[in-house]
């Protein structure tokens, strides 16, 4: 079980259409896959994306530390001190958050494929997941054809992305609203476009029309702490912080200061599936629900957070659609409509054809 080899892998996917937020717009993604080879044979594999406005992560420094600090880390380790892996893993550089998640999931995969179970079932659940369709930000006539289409393909959760033009927000999601069946839930993301008090004077609005949203997404900016706090005092729809999440202690700080309502755990936010469990469980201790979500990522790292969201109770809500934006079949899962589907393969598992 001694790790032999570490070795980084590179691919550029195209999108199928543009994804655009109010952070950015995106035509295609970088895929940086490190993969770890046993000297019993047996390899594990796990990925990472760059999403620089919001991780500060780009495609060279995600390769440039899996291929250096963490390589460096766990070779030579036996991987029956699984936890001793992963916490060389964590501290063998500050931040790089996403080439962390990469080399955490490809142990989780090869730890599960050593005990020829898959990765849920090693984490301890099996639990059913639906994950939203995301609505990109655009006018808001082509946003309700956009929803339109996806209720269509049998989606009934929307993630509706707002906030590049603050003024016309309302007129999206009135649009979005009269385009869908009123059992079809909206879910607001923002991307940190609002400042505080403009983003309790349009959810307050959106409140006495009752449009079924279930909550709001990071409507300030990630180090606008207070801003979260007076906007998430001052609406009823509930409020969830993600850009301003990234570790475990952040999850101490914003639970325990009464920051948000709701938190979203992401892979390459927080370095892998070790630290997501670490703040799900301190999320779960305090009555706090968590969502597992993805930025625009290959379909292996998003399959390695839906086994995680599988796995831990506390995980209540799933945004899991980025590999249905890609050019590429899905791979290490499949999709039912909205139902995510995951292998019964060993490890993440490889999707096998039907």
């Amino acid at each position: 079980m001694i790790i032999k080899d570490v070795q980084v892998h590179y691919r550029n996917i195209p999108l199928l259409v543009p994804f655009k937020t109010a952070l950015r717009q995106a035509n295609e993604i970088d895929s940086i896959e490190v993969e770890i080879t046993l000297d019993n044979g047996i390899k594990g594999t796990g990925a990472a994306a760059p999403t620089v406005v919001i991780t500060g992560d780009s495609t060279e420094s995600i390769m440039s530390v899996a291929a250096g600090p963490v390589k460096e880390a766990l070779s030579g380790h036996d991987l029956r001190d699984f936890q001793g892996a992963l916490k060389k893993v964590q501290r063998c550089c500050t931040g790089n958050t996403s080439a962390k998640a990469a080399a955490d999931i490809a142990l989780y995969d090869a730890y599960s494929k050593w005990l020829n179970i898959p990765l849920y079932a090693y984490l301890g659940g099996q639990k059913n997941l639906r994950t939203s369709m995301t609505i990109g930000v655009d006018t808001p006539e082509k946003m309700a054809w956009d929803a339109e289409k996806s209720v269509e393909s049998g989606f009934h959760l929307l993630k509706i992305k707002v906030g590049t033009y603050p003024e016309i927000d309302l007129e999206r999601i009135e649009a979005v609203r009269r385009a869908v069946p009123p059992d079809v839930k909206l879910r607001l993301d923002a991307n940190q476009a609002w400042e505080p008090k403009q983003a309790v004077q349009i959810l307050q609005e959106l409140e006495k029309k009752d449009f079924g949203i279930e909550f709001v997404e990071q409507p300030v900016r990630a180090d606008d702490w207070e801003g979260l706090k007076f906007v998430t005092e001052r609406t009823k729809l509930p409020v969830m912080a993600d850009e301003s999440l990234f570790s475990a202690k952040d999850a101490l700080k914003l639970i325990a200061g009464r920051f948000a309502d709701l938190i979203n755990i992401k892979l390459m936010k927080c370095g892998g599936i070790s630290e997501a469990w670490k703040i799900a469980d301190i999320a779960e201790a305090n009555g706090v629900k968590c969502m597992v979500g993805s930025m625009m990522e290959p379909s292996l790292s998003v399959a390695a957070a839906a086994h995680f969201a599988a796995a831990h109770p506390n995980v209540a809500y799933m945004d899991l659609d980025a590999p249905l934006w890609l050019s590429e079949e899905p791979d290490h899962l499949t999709y039912d409509g909205e139902d995510v589907l995951l292998s019964d393969q060993p490890g993440i598992g490889i999707v096998q054809p039907v």
